[in-house]
């Protein structure tokens, strides 16, 4: 009987496509020259090429290139590669709680308003509710006070397809802004506002990283007695960034502003 020569080359050297298989984590595999085996523990980019890291079962660590054919999983040779990058998650819902809608696009702005007291107020309402008020068309937009709150309701001459909401810092029963909310508050005219001095106060203090928000004596600045009193510089543009920096949801906000805006939202877009 005769025999053919016998082929005593490696199976990892023999030409010829072997299958691809992402080496994720936790796979295991022995590397075809040396016969180190072990689990995969992660794959880089370097400049020499990209490779993986192996963890036998005494814990060791070995670099090894991902090489064709390099590698034998079960005893058949295979070519090791990267894991493919995980698709981007969509949220599932707006900073605000609500459910998102992916690829929405912005309604045309409604003759409907809401009116906040300062930028940061409006900042804030931008933060939290922004994707929200873009779909439903509603424009944010910001006062100078509340003195002058009247003549800016009559001259906007809310009516049923152009409501109008106010949100009102620190309205209080008795003080000067609840008289001028019920000066201006009408069947399609609603002001609401939540019980805090400023609205730096209505960002819940473990947001911030503070324990609270600290008592400042009247007659003295709210905000530089907050900034002097937490040992911030005093400088209220800085320290509003801070702040503002910290919120990344509506859990980040006390109940009594949320309230407040998700009212105004309902009844600007009423039909």
């Amino acid at each position: 009987m005769r025999y053919g020569p016998i082929d005593l080359t490696p199976p990892w050297k023999k030409s010829g496509p072997a299958p691809e298989v992402p080496a994720d984590p936790g796979l295991v595999a022995e590397e075809a020259v040396t016969g180190f085996c072990g689990a995969v523990i992660r794959t880089e980019k370097t400049a020499e090429g990209p490779t993986v890291t192996l963890e036998d079962r005494f814990g060791r660590h070995r670099v090894f290139p991902l090489a064709p054919r390099g590698f034998l999983i079960d005893g058949e040779v295979v070519t090791l590669v990267r894991p493919a990058a995980p698709a981007p998650v969509r949220p599932t819902r707006t900073a605000s709680g609500s459910v998102a809608v992916p690829g929405a696009r912005a309604r045309v702005a409604r003759a409907g308003r809401i009116y906040v007291e300062g930028r940061h107020d409006a900042e804030l309402v931008e933060r939290v509710w922004g994707d929200d008020l873009r779909i439903e068309g509603v424009v944010v937009e910001y006062l100078e006070g509340v003195d002058d709150l009247p003549a800016i309701v009559a001259d906007f001459a809310p009516g049923p397809d152009a409501r109008l909401g106010v949100l009102v810092d620190h309205l209080v029963p008795g003080s000067k802004e609840s008289r001028i909310a019920a000066a201006v508050t009408g069947e399609h005219a609603l002001v609401v506002g939540h019980p805090y001095i400023d609205v730096w106060e209505a960002v819940k203090p473990a947001s911030v990283g503070i324990p609270a928000w600290p008592s400042v004596p009247r007659g003295q600045d709210w905000k530089t007695g907050v900034c002097r009193a937490l040992g911030w510089p005093e400088n209220t543009g800085a320290a509003w960034r801070r702040i503002l920096g910290s919120v990344h949801s509506y859990r980040d906000l006390e109940p009594p502003l949320l309230g407040c805006v998700e009212h105004l939202i309902d009844h600007v877009t009423a039909p």
